[in-house]
């Protein structure tokens, strides 16, 4: 079974809680919390980026378990393993109630057919309304569903964080049985022939040092066995044969070999080092390829190149050139499904296509932190041409904000052409903003949102529909401060950086002639020599002892830097190091450059 629902509905949570009430780990073992996000990003955002499973047995039964995204931007992930469950189990917020993620995934799963059971968690917290969460649900199901069983799901409130569950909000619950008897009550048991040809549908990758490549999927069909002859179906056809020399299973959070699995089972499978997610492992004799899994397509776009800074080269442990770039990049489409690698314009230059802006940033730090270092454009989203209309992706942005913080943020929207849909307020002082802003208008504004509420903002989106293409309020970005010297930054040159806007470097920072190093007050571009040096005389003057006094920079991230830039401008990311710069690093070259596209538009 499958467990979805949106981010930070304590999917992870209530599997630890599975886990542990399983007793898959010794007495003695310190296990923490969040066991299932291992990935070191997915412990520093707080969310779950990658789909794994596990496995637990109650009553002598083996419950395979999928832990999935809640976030839009890795839908990919949550599409691809979908197929490989029975059953899901639908957690939502108490407080929170279905989000748009919940009605995403929820009818991707519907349409698989798959069983839901309704799972009411975090009925601890304050102001929680388990009963309007409940009618909720089942208004969405009611929506959604494709047959007449799926509405007939059963309810259970939980408290993951304390393990427990329960059927009746007027008998607390003390562990998280109510919940297994449930799973093992409604989702069916897998179908399929263990006698029949093998198939199985590749729904993930991994690597063993030992073994090599290893393809993760569930048998739909026949028994696989260590040594059996098998034949793999790709987007280009049938391959030749080749022999399965691993078998594993999951067993809670261990893979162990295995001399056999049939049907139903979720296998890892090793010697097919050409193996590719969606493909099709069939047996050699009566070979019969699954239908490939089918993911959404991407709506932004943004270009990575090679880095051609003054600096390139000196932050790098792993090289970076275009061909090793290539490599990383087709590496990462193996198991990525709903990423798109194209190439640019020259051979530097790559068109890396994604889900969301997070979903293309997660990438870009995975990179930077393996050792690469290169550049990227500005995100730009990617239309559609229908009956000779130009359409863009429209979607649905929930703001959770608190009262005090609505102002900023309506004004914040209303700038961006997004439109407001509904408002809702609750006792908590808290408030919910629906808007419609098309995919373009909403880049950059996660960070935005956390600015201002300090923190406290949670913002989700999700795709809609695609609608004509319409202008936008323009972008009303200062113009920004770039170094004229390259040099080290030190204190009495930022002073002059400081006088005519907010810096974004401090003192003793490495910069270079067209990097961007802070924001103009006003608009249009300034030269500012950031490395300048007091001049040593010999004459004496009342504030030769003043001290130099600065404010302190303005530290952008990853995914601000992005918003942050234009057209004309980069991300250079390094291991150690994110910078901003102009694409024309020359300041002459560049006033040649505006001259003439002044002349070209008049």
């Amino acid at each position: 079974m499958a467990i979805i629902a949106h981010v930070d509905h304590g999917k992870t949570t209530l599997v630890d809680a599975l886990l542990k009430q399983s007793h898959v780990f010794a007495a003695h073992e310190q296990v923490g919390e969040l066991i299932m996000d291992s990935n070191v990003l997915e412990r520093e955002k707080g969310i779950t980026i990658l789909a794994k499973n596990t496995s637990i047995r109650y009553h002598g039964v083996k419950i395979n378990i999928i832990d999935t995204p809640g976030h839009a931007d890795f839908g990919g992930e949550v599409e691809r393993v979908l197929g490989m469950a029975e059953g899901c189990l639908l957690l939502v917020d108490a407080l929170e109630g279905p989000m748009p993620q919940t009605r995403v995934v929820l009818r991707q799963a519907l349409e698989l057919g798959l069983t839901p059971i309704i799972v009411v968690n975090k009925i601890d917290r304050v102001n929680a309304r388990p009963a309007e969460t409940v009618e909720a649900t089942h208004d969405l199901l009611l929506e959604l569903a494709k047959n007449a069983d799926q509405l007939s799901a059963p309810v259970i409130y939980t408290n993951a964080r304390a393990g427990t569950a329960t059927v009746d909000l007027r008998h607390p619950g003390t562990t998280l049985e109510p919940l297994l008897d449930a799973l093992l009550t409604y989702i069916p048991a897998p179908l399929g022939d263990a006698e029949g040809s093998l198939q199985l549908l590749v729904s993930n990758l991994d690597h063993d040092n030992h073994i090599g490549r290893l393809a993760i999927g569930r048998i739909t069909r026949g028994t696989v066995r260590p040594g059996q002859e098998v034949v793999r179906y790709s987007e280009a056809g049938i391959g030749p044969r080749q022999r399965i020399t691993a078998l594993l299973t999951v067993e809670a959070l261990q893979r162990r070999p295995a001399e056999s699995a049939s049907a139903g089972e979720i296998v890892y499978i090793a010697g097919l080092p050409d193996i590719a997610v969606g493909d099709t492992v069939a047996d050699a004799e009566q070979p019969e390829p699954l239908p490939r899994l089918e993911v959404s397509e991407p709506t932004l776009r943004m270009q990575f190149s090679v880095n051609q800074s003054p600096f390139a080269g000196r932050e790098a442990t792993t090289s970076s050139t275009s061909r090793q770039l290539r490599a990383r990049l087709e590496r990462e489409l193996q198991t990525n499904v709903a990423l798109r690698v194209a190439d640019g314009a020259t051979a530097d230059i790559f068109e890396v296509s994604g889900r969301g802006e997070l979903h293309l940033a997660i990438l870009i730090e995975t990179m930077r932190r393996e050792g690469y270092e290169f550049e990227v454009s500005r995100p730009a989203v990617i239309t559609r041409e229908v009956d000779g209309e130009r359409l863009e992706p429209v979607e649905e942005c929930i703001i959770d904000c608190s009262l005090d913080a609505v102002g900023a943020i309506t004004e914040a929207l209303g700038s961006r052409g997004a439109q407001l849909q509904t408002m809702r307020t609750d006792a908590g002082s808290g408030a919910r903003l629906t808007y419609l802003a098309p995919t373009r208008a909403l880049i950059g504004l996660r960070s935005l949102i956390l600015t201002l509420t300090r923190g406290t903002g949670v913002m989700s989106t999700r795709l809609v529909r695609w609608e004509r293409w319409r202008q936008l309020p323009p972008r009303t970005r200062n113009g920004v401060l770039t170094a004229s010297q390259t040099g080290m930054a030190v204190a009495y040159g930022l002073q002059g950086v400081q006088e005519r806007g907010q810096p974004f470097i401090g003192p003793g920072t490495q910069v270079y002639e067209g990097m961007i190093i802070g924001l103009n007050r006003r608009g249009g571009d300034i030269d500012v020599n950031a490395t300048k040096q007091k001049q040593k005389t010999n004459m004496r003057a009342s504030t030769e002892d003043a001290t130099v006094k600065l404010v302190p920079p303005r530290q952008l991230s990853l995914e601000e830097s992005l918003d942050f830039i234009e057209d004309d401008e980069l991300v250079e990311v390094t291991p150690k190091t994110i910078r901003m710069r102009k694409r024309v690093l020359d300041a002459g070259e560049r006033i040649k450059q505006r001259k003439r596209e002044l002349s070209a538009s008049a």
